[in-house]
């Protein structure tokens, strides 16, 4: 049920949010000359997957979690874009071609071990990472690994209908800080 949900609700996202996606990829073309940012992320079963998103950092940032980034690295539109979290909009193709869900854990670097193995040791990787979740909700980032990996754990084992709506509806409101950058916030 939560995948035809994923599929309709990205699917529906893309076409009517088209327009807002056009105007935020020219003014990304003119903040950094790159507007769309892929990374190699770990997908449901630890299988990489390309993740799409806007470009929030100048085009030579460095490739680590945003809690080990500079913030000097953060252009002025990609703060706006961090903020209102505007940036993970691309993550609607990841969705609706089955690598994401809107609601599940965020997906994380595979140089991030720590995390990738408090994962793995709670089943956290047998589901479909998600934009939003219980954990991006309630300000827990990647900075406190076994933090996270628990909330995902407990997330997931009481995921329902209801709770997949809240956590989209919570995330629309703008409860959560999104992906902190020291320094940035």
């Amino acid at each position: 049920m939560i995948r035809l949900f994923d599929f309709f609700f990205s699917l529906l996202g893309l076409v009517f949010g088209f327009p807002v996606l056009l105007i935020l990829w020219v003014i990304g073309f003119f903040d950094t000359g790159s507007p769309l940012f892929r990374q190699q992320r770990v997908g449901r079963n630890k299988k990489p997957f390309t993740l799409v998103k806007f470009r929030t950092m100048k085009k030579n940032t460095a490739s680590v979690a945003s809690h080990l980034a500079s913030a000097d690295a953060i252009t002025p539109f990609g703060h706006f874009l961090r903020r209102t979290k505007l940036d993970e909009l691309p993550q609607l193709w990841n969705v609706l071609k089955g690598e994401m869900s809107l609601v599940g854990p965020r997906p994380c670097l595979f140089n991030q071990e720590e995390l990738i193995a408090e994962r793995e040791s709670r089943g956290v990787l047998a589901a479909r990472p998600g934009i939003t979740g219980l954990a991006q909700v309630n300000d827990i980032d990647m900075s406190t690994p076994e933090l996270l990996a628990e909330t995902d754990q407990k997330m997931l084992a009481s995921l329902s209908v209801g709770a997949y709506f809240k956590y989209i509806f919570m995330t629309v409101a703008g409860r959560g800080a999104g992906d902190r950058v020291p320094g940035k916030d």
